[in-house]
């Protein structure tokens, strides 16, 4: 089937469609139709497709064809299944789902049960032989209904369904009968006629017409918007509408419900992993309302369906090649699919999935290379907690998302964001969570839940953000209204704080305290694979990032100023310094003779203090190349404004008027004052700063230069083998490249002739002004390399400061949709990228061997450093915590712009 249909068919059967149709069909509508088409018990349905969600949310209404083909596709399915949509006697009962190509995990709506009325409850209740379950059903209807299509608070049902359960005396909804079901259903309808000003509608197919429009909009609702941004899903896709005939899992304890995973997607480890609920609907596993038994007691309550249930799952993981979340429901003992996708997991779950597909046949390593990304990577080089340290144990739930969270303990969604807003790191901790938390759950460092379990909303949810999760914690008692918990005798009141275990599902009382992750301490060479779980971990991690440095074009250098620094990015993979920022050697101690320099009145006094910084800046560079021996290293010469080297104008101001008061003035006080307000700026970072320093300070550029020489000569000649080049930041045109590189060139050729040694020092720039980057052709006659700096960069293309407006704007502008992500983030592909592209463009035609890199905070962004893969840069430069996540992706871009060439 090909997705180039007729533009008027809007409405497919599950038996025209399969997995590759997700554009059209949606994740779900997809995965439903591979399923029926691989002779899995699914029940019969159709899809609504993408395309129709696009027409509606472009015009505000449906497309003209679609209710007839709606009403030919339900005609079809009530032939099939021998009953009409509502029939008054045997009613067809129909889910209404939604199913956007990527999974969004009850972000958009859903009404089961369509098709009930007060006609149709009756002849299920006889159809089925159970009253209870038909009046159960009702009601689940009327509340999913009133809450998702006609906007009443669902607080509202839910307080009645409280207050009917505690006038019974009992705690779970499986304890009410049906004339309490009864009772509840007249309840909810009058809720509905008081609230949303309308009656609940008895005619089924306008139930039906409602759901559909109500999954539409879902689409556009404030936190299905905010999921998409958080997982940067584009906007326009739309969502199809999956019309499922009702099969059910609250027809007694030989009915239930469930969730599976053909791996455990907290570990990757293999097993049966997943939740079953007894006589129960499939929200009541997700909502985690109520606690599900593990999915291996289904073999003891129902082994045929259980094992008629591996046998799928095992066929499904080796359909798709990959871990399979799944949806089930058992009606009287019949086995139904509902749902199939491959299924999100942590990070450590991804990595180790990654290897045992290939160890097993199913992948090769390319393809393992494609199952795991830099963000997990670098989820995997977060701290964890110290376990040999004094703790207070609080409980323990289910580890759903791994991850060590210190926070203070919060309730509610609204307060997570305002604490976090003001910098306070916290947990969010909720009975269960729901669509309408996810702005907390984004805002906290974790979550805790005291129900549900693996395949919760929460986890599930958490997951896929990477954020750390316990869920299920039973002896936790949580009191969102009084806004604590209690476990025993123990109150934890908002505000105290808490630390979760992700990985081990343990909840403890304060803060405990951190220890390295093995990933970071296999990365700095101190741990090795073996036998146990971290040691797996580290084996799988190891296997994939061998592979990634082997397919790998981009090289990977790190953001060092110093030795220390320098060393540690070594030992995380870094091919070389991509930036040495010379600036960050004139602070401490020696502000002082930088001080002297900036208020040298002669040329005695200013060469007099550049001689004094002569030898520390070659000892700081002989360092630096040393711990870099053979690979580049590539020294900025001095960047920022002189001021910053100042003491601050307040604060110098105030010292200089007390003592004038006290008629002790200090006279270099005086002059410092006088350099301050002389070097004062309103826009400093457009001002007298990079090239234009050394064009304007006699002597500055020329001594930086010397100590990079003198220093480089120190070491060959002491058989060392450094590979230095000079970088001249800020250039704006080549004229001014062409004066400091001409008096580079005199001093490298005397240090040459004093030492007795060749040295072959290459001089570059730093591309990162507008005009440079349009000028690239001109500046590449002079430049032996380029490094784009994208930090500079953005701020100039966009003309926005990057101290100032993060706090001022960035956040209103994200909630708009404006920026999908921070352009200081994420490279600007359209603004920012374009000028690069053309840089890379015009440089290599004027010089076809130009070295280009780039050493912004971009080339250690996972998907920047694609777009630097796609535009040929030669190497990305990142600080050295990122290295590691900079050699995955650059492995990544290099195998999937492979794929892209084979196909």
């Amino acid at each position: 089937m090909s997705e180039n249909k007729d533009p008027q068919k809007f409405v497919y059967d599950f038996t025209e469609g399969n997995k590759d149709l997700k554009d059209l069909l949606g994740g779900k509508g997809a995965n439903l139709a591979e399923m029926t088409n691989l002779g899995l018990p699914v029940p019969p349905g159709f899809t609504i497709s993408t395309e129709a969600c696009k027409v509606y949310l472009d015009s505000g209404d449906e497309p003209a064809e679609l209710r007839d083909e709606v009403g030919a596709h339900l005609e079809a399915l009530e032939k099939r299944m021998g009953k009409n949509l509502g029939q008054a006697d045997d009613p067809l009962l129909v889910s209404v789902r939604s199913g956007a190509k990527f999974s969004m995990p009850g972000m958009m709506d859903t009404v089961l049960n369509i098709g009930l009325s007060d006609a149709s409850v009756v002849g299920l209740a006889a159809q089925a032989g159970d009253e209870r379950f038909a009046w159960d059903s009702y009601r689940r209807l009327i509340q999913m209904f009133g809450k998702t299509v006609l906007g009443v608070d669902g607080d509202l049902f839910e307080e009645a369904l409280e207050a009917a359960k505690e006038a019974k005396g009992v705690t779970v909804d499986v304890d009410l009968d049906a004339a309490d079901l009864k009772k509840l259903v007249e309840q909810f309808k009058k809720i509905v006629t008081r609230d949303a000003g309308r009656e609940f509608p008895q005619d089924p197919r306008e139930q039906m017409d409602l759901a559909i429009k109500a999954v539409f909009d879902s689409w556009n609702t404030d936190r299905a918007k905010l999921y998409r941004r958080q997982e940067r899903i584009p906007g326009d896709l739309g969502t199809a509408v999956n019309i499922c005939s009702m099969v059910f899992g609250n027809l007694g304890p030989d009915s239930g419900t469930g969730v599976a995973f053909t791996r455990d997607p907290a570990s990757g480890h293999q097993g049966v992993y997943g939740d079953y609920l007894q006589n129960a609907q499939g929200e009541d596993v997700v909502a985690g309302i109520r606690n599900t038994v593990p999915l291996a007691e289904l073999e003891s309550i129902d082994k045929a369906s259980y094992d008629q249930l591996m046998k799928i799952m095992e066929t499904l993981e080796t359909h798709y090649k990959d871990l399979c979340d799944i949806e089930f429901t058992i009606e009287r003992g019949q086995l139904w699919m509902l749902q199939t996708r491959v299924g999100k997991r942590t990070a450590g779950a991804a990595f180790r999935i990654a290897t045992q597909l290939v160890d097993q046949g199913l992948i090769d390593e390319a393809e393992a290379l494609q199952r795991v990304n830099g963000a997990q990577l670098a989820q995997l080089m977060f701290p964890r907690f110290d376990h040999g340290a004094a703790s207070v144990l609080l409980g323990r739930g289910i580890a759903a998302s791994p991850g060590a969270a210190v926070g203070k303990a919060v309730f509610d969604s609204y307060t997570a964001v305002k604490w976090s807003r003001s910098g306070e790191k916290v947990i969010l901790i909720r009975r269960e969570t729901n669509p309408d938390d996810l702005d907390g759950m984004i805002a906290a460092e974790g979550i805790l839940t005291s129900r549900g379990g693996k395949t919760s909303h929460a986890a599930v949810v958490a997951r896929g953000m990477g954020k750390t999760c316990v869920c299920g914690a039973e002896e936790i008692e949580v009191d969102t209204k009084r806004r604590r918990l209690t476990v025993g005798d123990t109150v934890v009141e908002e505000g105290d704080l808490v630390s979760v275990d992700g990985s081990t599902g343990k909840v403890y009382l304060g803060e405990v305290p951190v220890v390295p992750s093995p990933v970071v301490e296999y990365f700095e060479g101190r741990m090795h694979a073996g036998a146990d779980d971290a040691d797996e971990l580290v084996a799988a991690v190891h296997r994939i990032m061998a592979y990634a440095d082997r397919v790998r074009r981009l090289r990977v250098r790190a953001n060092a100023d110093n030795a220390e620094d320098a060393s540690r990015a070594r030992r995380f993979g870094a091919q070389g310094i991509g930036l040495c920022r010379t600036e960050h050697m004139f602070l401490g101690e020696r502000r002082e003779m930088v001080e002297k320099l900036i208020l040298a009145d002669t040329d005695d006094e200013r060469e007099a203090a550049l001689d004094a910084l002569l030898p520390l800046q070659k000892a700081d560079f002989i360092e630096l190349f040393e711990s870099m021996d053979g690979l580049p290293v590539t020294v900025r010469l001095l960047d920022p404004p002189l001021h910053e080297f100042l003491p601050d104008i307040t604060e110098l101001s105030v010292r200089v008027a007390l003592a004038e008061s006290r008629k002790d003035a200090n006279e270099n006080d005086l002059r410092l004052l006088q350099a301050v307000h002389k070097l004062h700026e309103q826009n400093p970072m457009l001002g007298l700063r990079g090239v234009r320093l050394g064009l304007v300070i006699p002597g500055l550029f020329a001594m930086q230069v010397r100590a990079i020489a003198e220093a480089a000569a120190q070491r060959k000649n002491a058989k060392g083998d450094p590979r230095a080049e000079i970088m001249i930041p800020l250039v704006g045109t080549v004229q001014e490249l062409e004066i400091v590189r001409e008096e580079a060139d005199q001093v490298i050729a005397e240090v040459e002739a004093a030492t007795g040694t060749e040295l072959r020092l290459s001089i570059g720039t730093m591309i990162e002004l507008p005009r440079a980057a349009l000028t690239a052709g001109q500046i590449a006659e002079a430049a032996q390399f380029f490094s784009f700096g994208t930090n500079d960069l953005t701020q100039t293309v966009w003309g926005f400061s990057r101290d100032d407006v993060e706090a001022s704007f960035f956040t209103a502008y994200l909630e708009k949709g404006i920026f999908g992500v921070s352009p200081f983030e994420t490279i600007d592909k359209d603004g920012v990228g374009a000028l690069v592209r053309s840089a890379v463009e015009a440089g290599r035609a004027t010089r076809p061997d130009l070295k280009l890199g780039i050493c912004g905070e971009h080339g250690g962004d996972p998907e920047s450093v694609h777009f630097f893969h796609e535009v040929g840069l030669d190497y990305v430069s990142c600080s050295p915590f990122r290295i590691p996540v900079a050699r995955l992706e650059a492995g990544r871009a290099a195998a999937e712009s492979r794929g892209s060439d084979s196909r």
